[in-house]
């Protein structure tokens, strides 16, 4: 990709924050409830009409929506997202100190995905409609099928309450609280990437190079391996870059489960808790790691496929 075309992705980036920020900070303007009184009754203290008119006016809740928009704009672009409702803390961080703890859940489910699906899939590929491939095929039907919140409960109940291997409660500081809610987004993962896996492997199996490089005595396994599984990289890196994006921001469910500490229960605990700043402050800093997620995929294409670098 040409600098042109990544300045070009980061002005669109820019300008689709933009809109999000202000889409966001609209729903949440139209939202039921005042925010005075949220705060008010979050510090423990009775909201009276005069408590709420005074904290309405030093926050400025009666400025009209345009101007409310603009000064926490103008506040968000020097870094400032506000103070939580609930917690009483600066938004930003709140949400950098939950950050670490679902970047570390989401690589080790990333990891696990990846040295299931990939040897599963190309196992079943070169397998064709064998016995192997049936029974890979109908486990990752399964795997599919069952919803996160059910694999948690599962294995809570089966690891945590009858064998106590693992603490039913997610600290997200030792590893013991990772394996669980890492094992309960990989097997959902897993079942889906053995499958693009296979239909990759497939792709490039019947290519016309595979054929040649038969007829020429090239070993199968130096086929499979060095000419195969790299070819077949460019739509499984595109749906590790959306899957990152995913999990960092739609790990809410599992989080939530485990008491894990995470971006998820966070903006769950800012929903229920009406807590506006949080709320836009999570929408924001997902929808900036999603797209950036996305860009740098993007520039991975040119090193990966030399085509693409060339047509550039």
């Amino acid at each position: 990709m040409s600098r042109k075309k990544i300045l070009s992705r980061a002005v669109q980036i820019v300008v689709v924050l933009f809109g999000i920020s202000f889409i966001t900070f609209l729903l949440t303007y139209l939202a039921p409830g005042d925010p005075a009184q949220i705060m008010l009754t979050s510090s423990g203290v009775m909201p009276t009409e005069s408590l709420v008119a005074d904290l309405r006016e030093r926050m400025g809740f009666n400025e009209p929506f345009l101007t409310q928009y603009f000064n926490w704009l103008k506040n968000a672009l020097h870094g400032d997202l506000g103070t939580s409702f609930s917690l009483n803390k600066p938004v930003a961080q709140l949400l950098s100190q939950r950050l670490w703890p679902t970047l570390k859940l989401t690589l080790l489910s990333m990891v696990l995905m990846l040295l299931v699906s990939v040897p599963l899939g190309m196992l079943s590929a070169v397998k064709k409609d064998s016995w192997i491939d049936n029974i890979v095929r109908f486990i990752t039907f399964l795997g599919v099928s069952l919803p996160n919140f059910w694999v948690g409960l599962l294995l809570m109940l089966c690891l945590c309450v009858r064998v106590k291997i693992f603490p039913v409660v997610s600290s997200g500081g030792d590893f013991k609280s990772l394996v669980l809610p890492a094992v309960t987004l990989a097997i959902a993962m897993s079942a889906k990437y053995t499958r693009q896996v296979r239909t990759a492997i497939l792709e490039e199996l019947g290519q016309d190079y595979v054929v040649g490089a038969r007829a020429r005595g090239v070993k199968e396994w130096r086929i499979l391996w060095c000419h195969v599984f790299p070819n077949s990289l460019l739509p499984l890196i595109t749906m590790l870059g959306l899957s990152v994006g995913s999990l960092l921001g739609g790990t809410s469910v599992v989080e939530v489960i485990f008491s894990y500490p995470g971006l998820g229960s966070l903006a769950v605990s800012a929903i229920t808790s009406n807590d506006y700043n949080l709320i836009q402050g999570y929408v924001l800093w997902i929808a900036l790691i999603y797209m950036v997620i996305n860009l740098i995929v993007d520039i991975s294409y040119n090193y990966i496929d030399p085509r693409l670098r060339l047509a550039n």
